[in-house]
Formats: C-alpha cells, sequence, structure tokens
C-alpha cells in the first residue's frame, strides 16, 4: 500500500546519490473533488503537482515555490504551489482536446518557470524551456545544463494518486576526488539503471519502503523521517476584505452598482466570497476604525 501524503528523502551510503520519493494520495483527490479535468489534463496537473512536491524538497528555502506553465496550447495554464509548510495547491486551463505526448504539443509555444517567494525579500526565478515528451524531461533537462547536476525524475498519476520519485547525484568535493577516484559516476550510472526498471504501475502501488527495498536491496539506503504534505488554500474572507479595501470605497461602489454584490471566486479551491452593500460598508468603516486607532497625536 503506497504511502498517504508524505514525502521521503534518502541517500545511498558511501555515494553521491540522494532521492526523493512522494505519494499524493488524499490531497490529489481533494484538487480533483474541485475541478472535473479531462483525463489528459488531470495527468498533466498530477505530475506537476508530483514534480513540485520534489523540487521543494530538493531546494532549501523558506516560503513558497511555484511551478507554472503559460503557452499558447490546448493546456495554456498550469500553476502548482508548494510552501515549506509542506502545503500543495494548483490549477489547470485549457481549451481543446489535450495530447498524451510532448510538451510542444500540449502547451505551444511558452516556457515554465520556478520561482522561489521567500516570505521577505526578491524572488528567485528559473525558466526551463519546454522540450521533451513529459514535464520530467524538460527538468531534468535544466538541472543539467543550469545546476551541472545529473538528475532523474520519474512520475505518474492516476485518478487516486499522483505521485514522483527523484534521483540526484550531489557535487563532487575534493575529498570526493582523493577518496574515490572516479567511482562516484559508476554509483551514479549504476542508481539510474535501477531507476529505469521501475514501472509507473509500481510507482503508484507501492509504498517508499518497498519501491526502495525493490530497487536497491542490495544497497545501504538511509532513509529519513517522512515529511507530511496536505492540499491547501491561501485564500481567506480576510485576504478577500483587504483586496475590496485596496480597490477604494469608490470603485467599490461602482461594482455594487452595477452588479448589485462583489463575488470573488478563488481559482485554486473553488471558494466563493461575496459581499452585499451592507457588507461592503461594513468592511470600510471598520477598515476607518482601524486606521483611526492607529493614528499617534
Amino acid at each position: 500500500m503506497a504511502d498517504n501524503d508524505q514525502l521521503h528523502r534518502f541517500i545511498i551510503e558511501n555515494t553521491r546519490v540522494r532521492g526523493e520519493l512522494v505519494h499524493l494520495n488524499a490531497c490529489w483527490k481533494a484538487v480533483l473533488e474541485r475541478y472535473d479535468y479531462p483525463a489528459n489534463v488531470q495527468t498533466v496537473l498530477g505530475e506537476a503537482f508530483a514534480a513540485c512536491a520534489l523540487l521543494s524538497a530538493t531546494i532549501k528555502y523558506e516560503g513558497s515555490l511555484i511551478l507554472q506553465i503559460r503557452g499558447d496550447g490546448p493546456l495554456h495554464l498550469l500553476v502548482v504551489q508548494a510552501t515549506s509548510a509542506g502545503t500543495l495547491r494548483g490549477l489547470a486551463r485549457w481549451s481543446d482536446d489535450v495530447p498524451e505526448h510532448d510538451l510542444n504539443n500540449i502547451f505551444g509555444n511558452g516556457q515554465m518557470v520556478i520561482t522561489v517567494k521567500p516570505p521577505s525579500g526578491e524572488p528567485y526565478q528559473g525558466i526551463i524551456a519546454l522540450q521533451g515528451e513529459h514535464i520530467q524531461d524538460a527538468i531534468e533537462n535544466y538541472f543539467k545544463q543550469s545546476e551541472q547536476l545529473n538528475t532523474r525524475l520519474w512520475l505518474a498519476a492516476n485518478n487516486d494518486s499522483c505521485t514522483g520519485f527523484l534521483l540526484q547525484e550531489l557535487p563532487e568535493t575534493s575529498k570526493d576526488k582523493t577518496d574515490h577516484l572516479g567511482e562516484d559516476h559508476h554509483d551514479w550510472q549504476h542508481a539510474e539503471a535501477l531507476g529505469n526498471t521501475l514501472s509507473n504501475e509500481e510507482l503508484l502501488a507501492l509504498s517508499s519502503r518497498e519501491i526502495l527495498h525493490r530497487l536497491f536491496h542490495q544497497d545501504d539506503i538511509r532513509l529519513f523521517e517522512p515529511a507530511p504534505l496536505s492540499f491547501r488554500c491561501s485564500c481567506s474572507r480576510e485576504r478577500i476584505a483587504k483586496m475590496i479595501i485596496s480597490l477604494g470605497i469608490d470603485e467599490a461602489h461602482s461594482i455594487i452598482s452595477e452588479q448589485a454584490k462583489i463575488q470573488v471566486d478563488c481559482e485554486f479551491c473553488n471558494a466563493q466570497y461575496s459581499y452585499d452593500s451592507v457588507d461592503v460598508e461594513n468592511l470600510f468603516a471598520s477598515s476607518t476604525i482601524t486606521d483611526n486607532s492607529t493614528t499617534h497625536h
């Protein structure tokens, strides 16, 4: 039985090979409950969810990591966000039948952007060319070309879960060169060859421990404590209220006069926030009281 919404990290002892395994079940079902995605869109989105979870564990950060793909193809927008607190959310937008393979056919002319947003300060962005059959192909190329790190990903998704497996060769140190005299690359080739024997069915059905035993039962594996993951959207009535106040009272009144209410729908979780004229007056009255109470004389 596969793990439920957990990410496992491991290293192969006495090598420079590290890895991660993620299984998203309840989290993935929460996503699918909110939108009725066509099968091919669902598959690509599920693979992106697993990839984003793996990348968030690969990169040391505080805040959020966002994987976003925009293009002019049938699937024209895909966004997945992971936070350092272990929460995930995401969505996809499409306008036509989405092919099964080839990123250029799926997304058209576009690019993948990985953004790390810290709690304060400037965000960091990495731009990834949409090359290859699947999302993992583009990410692997990015790590190899931009980070000079051998990295492999295996991603899979169905109606019940989405899952991912990552292997990465760590940078070589001067001590490695002295101690191993070039043996490290053989370790990477060995691990990669074993990873290539893993099927999508096994990736979806087996637990992390079962997968590691299946692949590396002849190696010494150090498995760390799993990190829990969950679906959570950052939208709230308080955030929406602040947004309405930022519009200004005249603009808010204008929307009320045209539509009788201000309604904001969260694209990520499908939550709906509705404000009528009384709600809006209370918002601005409360805002004025708060502003006055914080004024120093």
